[in-house]
Parts: C-alpha cells; structure tokens; sequence
C-alpha cells in the first residue's frame, strides 16, 4: 500500500509541477467561435452543386443558442455552405447542434452549422461500459478505470504540453509511457511479481519498438507530413513541432496499449505454469510459457494490423476508386509507407515482448 500511495504521489507532483499546460494554452488561440444551439425552424432544404456532377445537401435553418455569451439568442445558420457535408449530417428540427461564428472581410457576421453536439450521447456510451466493466470486474474493473483516467491525465498534462513546448518527442513519449504503465498495471492487478515481470516485460519491449521505430524511420527518409493533421501543425503559428519526432511517438505510444496486454497475459500464464507445478524447471517453465506465447503473437498481430487498416479505411477506399496507380507508387507514398513501418515495428515490439516477459516470469516465479 506504501508503494502505491508513493507512485500516486510522485506522479501527481510530476504533473502539476509542471508549466506546460499553460504555455500550451499561450500558443493555441482559438480564431473562431462556437455555441451550442437547437435547431427551431428549417428555413431552406436543398441540393447545390459543389463541383462538376457532385452535389451536396444545404440547408438555411434558425437555431438558438444555448450557451456562452449569446444564450437565448436566435439566429441564421447555413449548413453545407462552407463545409463537405452529406445527407446524415442534414439537420431537423429539435437537433442539438454545434454553430460556428466567422467574421467575414467586410465585418459582418457569418454562422454555420458545423457540427452536432455528442457529448451527452458519449457520456450515456461511455456510463454503460463503465458500469459493465466494475459490475463484471469488480474491483480490478474499478483499478483499471483509475488507471485509465491516469493515463489521460499523463496524455493531457505532460506529453502532449511538454511535446508542444518544444521537447523531444521521443523521450517525452518513453517517458509519459514509463508512467502510464507503472500506474495502470499496479492499479489494476496489484502489487506482485508477477505485475513486476510483466512491467519488466513492457518497458524492455517498448524500449526496443523506440529503437526499431527510430531506425527505421530514418532509413526509410519518412519525414512526418504524410498526413493532413501533420500538415496543419505546420502551419500553426507561434508553434515549433518537430513531425518526424511526432511520428514516432505516436508509434510508441500506439504500441503500449497493445503490449501491456500481452506481457499480463504472459506472466500470468507463466505463474499458472510454476503454480500447478513446483518442479518444473525454468527452461520447461520458459519453453510452456512460449508455447502459449505463440498463440497471443499470432492472433495480436493480426489484431494490431486490422486495427490500423480499419483506421485507415477511407484512405483506401480512396485510392481503390482513383485507380490506375501501380501499387509501388502507392507503396512509396509516405501516407502508405508510414502506416506500413507503424503497424511492422508495432508488431516487433509485439513478438520481441513474448520471450522478454516470459523469461522473466520463468525466473521471478521460480524465486517465489
């Protein structure tokens, strides 16, 4: 228990000691302004010609708003106008939605419809898993939630504010995952040796999907603009991100939460082994654990790549009907290479955290 209280505050001091979180809010203005409203009357409902052949709905609705400085107020609002849309994105009457206030050149102001409001209908998704998770879990159910809210936590007020604050994205990615980890596996599955083999495990694995992502990141020349978001932080005034950096810690970051679940499953199985067999050695203890180790890689790995082909859906989507580009000059795209090189060095780090956690499971559970 001493250990743990040690962990919560040492982590908790970390965060709020520091002052990046403020310098991050310095450097991100927003240009624009956003409400909440209701949608009181359809004005206009029709189809407009964005480009040769392609249409899309637009309509003219009366909203009022329903928060900040203009609560209460009722105003005009255009949807499709401005921004791509489709029709599950047309609105109704009574729809919560999300308005967005511009100053157009000559003064004058302009409002949109840009997006709906979701909040409440996540927090209703977001209630039911937790309570299917503690109401079936119990108490580790509960430790894995505390340990998720660290890793917000950690996410929010370090990684992201010191990354943005112009550190190395890299270190800062190992060492925000350091604290993640250590966190959420003692939280959720207490304070043992097996927990201990199974950090071990992560935090050997992670070190070496760092290497393997940096290695090859390089060798491959993949600078960190192969997406549209990378291409914005570009552009952000006042803000000096290194992108190829960001690339990788992604990569890292990414690779944790699959890791840690393979190391537990792992050490545990290794701790079942020495716990219904004293005798058994811990080469036998080591080649047992492997074996069943070979069926979390196979199935892990193809979990991790569909994951990221699933996440990268539209994009292929995109090229499937452009056509006509042979697949080597799709491959050499660095939007395509980058989720090739994320999804292979991921999947290393997967393989190389069997024997790595194994081994140490084999050893810790023959010294218990």
């Amino acid at each position: 228990m001493k250990k743990f209280i040690y962990i919560i505050v040492f982590v908790l001091y970390f965060l709020l000691s520091s002052n990046a979180t403020a310098q991050t809010q310095q450097n991100f203005k927003p240009s624009e302004q956003k409400y909440e409203a209701v949608v009181t009357k359809v004005l206009e409902d029709k189809q407009i010609e964005i480009s040769p052949d392609v249409f899309q709905p637009y309509q003219k609705v009366e909203v009022q708003i329903t928060n900040n400085k203009l609560k209460g107020k009722k105003i005009i609002a255009e949807l499709g106008g401005l921004v791509v849309t489709n029709n599950n994105l047309k609105t109704k009457l009574g729809d919560r939605v999300v308005i967005t206030h511009l100053k157009k050149v000559d003064g004058s102001d302009q409002f949109f419809v840009s997006d709906f409001v979701r909040k409440d209908s996540l927090f209703i998704l977001g209630l039911a898993f937790f309570l299917a998770v503690v109401v079936i879990g119990k108490w580790r159910g509960f430790a894995s939630f505390l340990g998720l809210y660290f890793s917000f936590l950690i996410l929010i007020k370090f990684i992201i504010p010191q990354i943005v604050a112009g550190a190395n994205p890299i270190v800062i990615a190992i060492l925000g995952s350091f604290f993640i980890i250590t966190v959420t596996l003692y939280l959720a599955h207490g304070f043992s040796k097996k927990t201990t083999a199974a950090l071990l495990g992560t935090l050997i694995s992670l070190v070496i999907t760092a290497a393997l992502a940096f290695f090859f990141v390089n060798f491959l020349k993949l600078s960190g603009l192969g997406s549209e978001d990378a291409s914005f932080l570009t552009m952000t005034p006042g803000v000096k991100i290194n992108l190829q950096g960001i690339f990788l810690a992604g990569i890292i970051i990414g690779a944790l939460g699959v890791l840690d679940d393979i190391t537990v499953s792992q050490s545990a199985c290794v701790f079942e082994l020495a716990e219904a067999n004293r005798n058994l050695t811990w080469r036998q203890l080591y080649t047992r654990g492997l074996n069943i180790g070979k069926d979390h890689i196979a199935s892990l790995v193809n979990t991790l790549v569909l994951a990221y082909a699933g996440a990268s859906l539209p994009l292929l989507l995109l090229f499937a009907i452009s056509g006509g580009e042979p697949i080597s000059a799709l491959l050499n795209r660095e939007m395509i290479a980058g989720e090739i090189v994320r999804t292979l060095v991921g999947s290393l780090g997967l393989v190389s955290a069997v024997p790595i956690t194994t081994a140490i499971a084999a050893s810790f559970s023959k010294n218990s």
